[in-house]
């Protein structure tokens, strides 16, 4: 009967605990007005490195380091990614698109309100989003509750994992930078 007091006390503060920290996620991530930071990409186990500022609601500046100088801008309504490599442009509307959600920091909130989220390896914790595009984890580290990245396969299962760091929140910055680019 011990042992049984014992495993119901220890779940109880599982639960609190991790009701914890959904809760310091959530509060952490509203303060946030605009990111910047570097990133590690893998799409089809190749990496590739850049840096990029999000800025809430739905903008993005990415400049992705290799040879091809390959930049991803989206505005609000639009997504954009160029590349230097033969010369590519192409354009999306950014609601057909999953990086819509991840730029949508009030429908993330209200997700993960909504969602039970994973501790994992007491290291990070993660949400999981389902819709009709596909699927997103996003992971923020346990201790610090900031966002740490995300994971997302589309409905194609392509999987795409995106791991940010250097992380700066609320910086000045030009919003210039979500101008689309123009043709080459």
């Amino acid at each position: 009967m011990i042992k049984i007091i014992i495993i119901f006390f220890i779940l109880i503060f599982a639960n609190i605990s991790n009701a914890s920290t959904k809760k310091n996620i959530i509060n952490n991530f509203k303060k946030i007005n605009n990111l910047s930071f570097n990133f590690i990409q893998t799409i089809d186990g190749k990496d590739e490195k850049g840096d990029c500022i999000i800025n809430y609601p739905k903008k993005i500046y990415c400049s992705y380091k290799f040879k091809y100088k390959k930049v991803l801008v989206s505005n609000g309504k639009s997504l954009v990614i160029k590349s230097n490599k033969n010369k590519q442009y192409y354009r999306y509307k950014l609601k057909s698109t999953l990086l819509n959600i991840i730029l949508d920091k009030d429908y993330l909130i209200s997700k993960m309100q909504n969602t039970e989220g994973n501790l994992i390896n007491e290291k990070y914790y993660n949400f999981k989003i389902k819709n009709e595009l596909g699927e997103i984890n996003i992971y923020f580290d346990n201790n610090n509750y900031t966002l740490i990245g995300w994971q997302v396969e589309d409905l194609y299962q392509n999987l795409t994992v995106t791991f940010i760091y250097n992380i700066k929140t609320n910086q000045k910055i030009d919003n210039n930078l979500f101008k689309l680019p123009e043709l080459f």
